[in-house]
């Protein structure tokens, strides 16, 4: 072995399907009828909604062939899905030293709550959820999982307070959605400052603002008639949309240590649409500054609010405040000088159908090698960079995985 341990690598975005007992046991029985709870078919039930669980979302165990949007029922689901001792298990089989998980039945920032007509016992739920990542999944195996919370998203100064409370339990990272605008929510933008509560605690805290691509609840679609795969595809916009929102945003220069994550984004556009907003910036900041509304008829009627241009440094924005994911690619990784070797970091999407498991180590290792990085380097993006973010310690690898 070399001077670095390159036989595990630090998954920032993998997901849970929540055990059935997740809220029916931290909500008092009074609530019993109405919080999330099983159907005798394997779906869950919340206020007016029926929501099961995708096949795509369980594959692992499954071969390709086999892959499924149907729902599945818990009989049929691989146990790691579930239950986290099962979980590390087969993060040790794939070279998995720690592992991020975004939510599934609340969806990946927990939309579902903020869509909830009774936001009291949304609250709660969003409570029940988050006690049982942190005490119960994470618990279960220390030093194994990276603690991620949800936020009540209809109430920036409650969910600052819910943040200082999981804070205080140990979590360093809570889920935020890609682009707030289509779930009725106001923007980073939003010249009412709507989410600064919420942005100051993420600073105060070193809390990461983890945003998976999807928790928008939308899908980009190339054209009414495009192939659903061409689409899927095409999905990583979503997250190169978000880098520029921020980017061009003032947030880092009000809240300068907060810091955001695109999980599952991947990182091959992000060297383009890096040099891209630099020649933007350079050529179109003298006569931008003057427009405070819309221009070029972009449907933008509010006030405009934005960093400052003429101070704007792309890529020590960059270095500084966004780091991007990747689970299989290699455009990206050549492109280290532009995107920066401390700002790229590893998943595995277990237990999704974008997985690289069972051999997730392999995988990350040959993309890494193919790029000719050196050991160093390597070694930031399989987990160093991760733990450096998160701020966590994994605990000592087990034996090598074979």
């Amino acid at each position: 072995m070399g001077a670095y341990d390159l036989n595990w690598l630090v998954s920032v975005d993998d997901h849970v399907i929540e055990p059935p007992g997740v809220w029916l046991d931290r909500l008092p029985a009074k609530y019993h009828d109405v919080a999330p709870r099983m159907t005798a078919d394997d779906r869950w039930m919340y206020e007016d909604k029926i929501v099961p669980t995708s096949g795509l979302s369980v594959t692992v165990g499954r071969t390709k062939e086999e892959f499924t949007p149907n729902p599945v029922p818990y009989s049929e689901m691989h146990p790691g899905a579930y239950d986290p001792i099962q979980r590390v298990a087969d993060m040790d089989r794939a070279g998995i030293l720690a592992s991020l998980n975004f939510p599934s039945f609340p969806r990946f920032c927990g939309q579902i709550f903020w869509e909830a007509k009774d936001k009291d016992l949304a609250f709660l739920c969003v409570q029940a959820y988050n006690d049982w990542m942190i005490d119960e999944w994470c618990a279960a195996a220390p030093g194994r999982f990276i603690p991620l919370i949800i936020i009540p998203f209809w109430d920036p100064a409650l969910a600052a307070t819910e943040m200082e409370r999981c804070a205080a339990k140990g979590a360093t990272s809570f889920a935020f959605s890609e682009n707030p605008e289509p779930l009725g929510l106001p923007t980073i933008h939003d010249p009412g400052r709507y989410w600064d509560p919420v942005l100051a605690a993420a600073q105060d805290l070193q809390m990461v603002v983890s945003m998976h691509v999807g928790s928008s609840s939308t899908m980009p679609v190339i054209s009414s008639d495009a192939p659903g795969l061409a689409n899927l595809t095409f999905g990583a916009v979503r997250a190169a949309g978000t880098m520029l929102a921020w980017l061009f945003s003032d947030v880092f220069e009000r809240f300068p240590g907060v810091k955001i994550a695109l999980s599952e984004g991947n990182i091959g556009w992000m060297p383009y649409f890096i040099e891209r907003a630099e020649q933007v910036i350079d050529k179109q900041r003298h006569w931008a500054k003057a427009m405070t509304t819309s221009f070029y008829n972009n449907n933008v009627a509010t006030e405009q609010v934005m960093a400052d241009l003429d101070r704007l440094n792309v890529r020590e924005i960059i270095r500084k405040h966004i780091y991007g994911c990747f689970i299989e690619e290699s455009s990206g990784l050549r492109s280290l000088d532009i995107i920066g070797e401390d700002n790229v970091m590893c998943e595995t999407d277990y237990p999704h159908s974008d997985t690289t498991w069972p051999d997730c180590i392999g995988v990350a290792r040959k993309l890494l090698d193919d790029a000719n990085l050196p050991e160093a380097t390597q070694y930031k993006i399989l987990r160093a960079n991760a733990e450096k973010l998160y701020r966590f310690t994994p605990a000592e690898p087990p034996a090598p995985p074979t």
